[in-house]
């Protein structure tokens, strides 16, 4: 094994010890000093990994999140596929994962850590970076006329928005109990791409849908 595969799976193992204890314990409950007992090897070790302890709640908390994405992102062949197909079945793949009673119970975890020193702007700019990979997807279809030019960052931003429109928000809050099946995601999916698409259809077929 190289030092550069030692060095990802003692990051690994930290991130995945970090992740229970925070995720049980929450933040004050748990230590660097227990996360290095669990994982092995010393602070320096940690250290060296991640600069501080806010910083390593904000990896272990969306690491995961980052991996599914770029994996999501990373199926998709868009030449000659339809946009409207595409994002449907990206949306629902997403919303699968972010509806999960895992992931609900991760973000009601950082929204209670949020106004920490700190800890609130690194949730938002590492928020920000996973937009990005939707952005990507999006700028990609615009570029080939499939979706109207414009600002692929603001769109992903929207369409991240609408997906979460019906089902988040009711889970975070414990408005509903359990979550939703996969038939419920894809029409939650299928509506938010839909409301998407409407604004962002290239401009002629915004003509040809008015003119009709």
């Amino acid at each position: 094994m190289t030092m550069k595969q030692r060095d990802s799976k003692k990051r690994q193992a930290i991130l995945d010890v970090a992740y229970q204890l925070f995720s049980t314990q929450g933040f004050d409950a748990t230590s660097i000093s227990e996360i290095t007992v669990r994982a092995g090897g010393s602070k320096a070790t940690i250290y060296n990994h991640f600069p501080s302890k806010d910083e390593l709640f904000v990896e272990c908390m969306t690491s995961a999140v980052e991996e599914y994405l770029t994996g999501a992102i990373a199926q998709f062949n868009i030449s000659g596929t339809d946009p409207g197909i595409a994002l449907r079945r990206f949306g629902a793949s997403i919303m699968s994962l972010c509806s999960s009673a895992e992931m609900i119970s991760m973000r009601r975890l950082i929204i209670s850590e949020a106004d920490r020193s700190g800890v609130g702007k690194l949730f938002f700019a590492k928020i920000v970076a996973l937009r990005t990979h939707a952005a990507e997807l999006l700028s990609r279809f615009m570029a080939s006329g499939e979706l109207r030019s414009g600002n692929a960052d603001f769109a992903a931003n929207q369409l991240h928005a609408l997906l979460e429109a019906e089902l988040i928000e009711p889970l975070l809050l414990h408005a509903r109990d359990g979550s939703p099946d996969q038939i419920e995601i894809e029409q939650a999916a299928d509506r938010a791409v839909t409301t998407f698409l409407r604004a962002y259809a290239p401009v002629s077929q915004n003509e040809e849908e008015q003119g009709g």
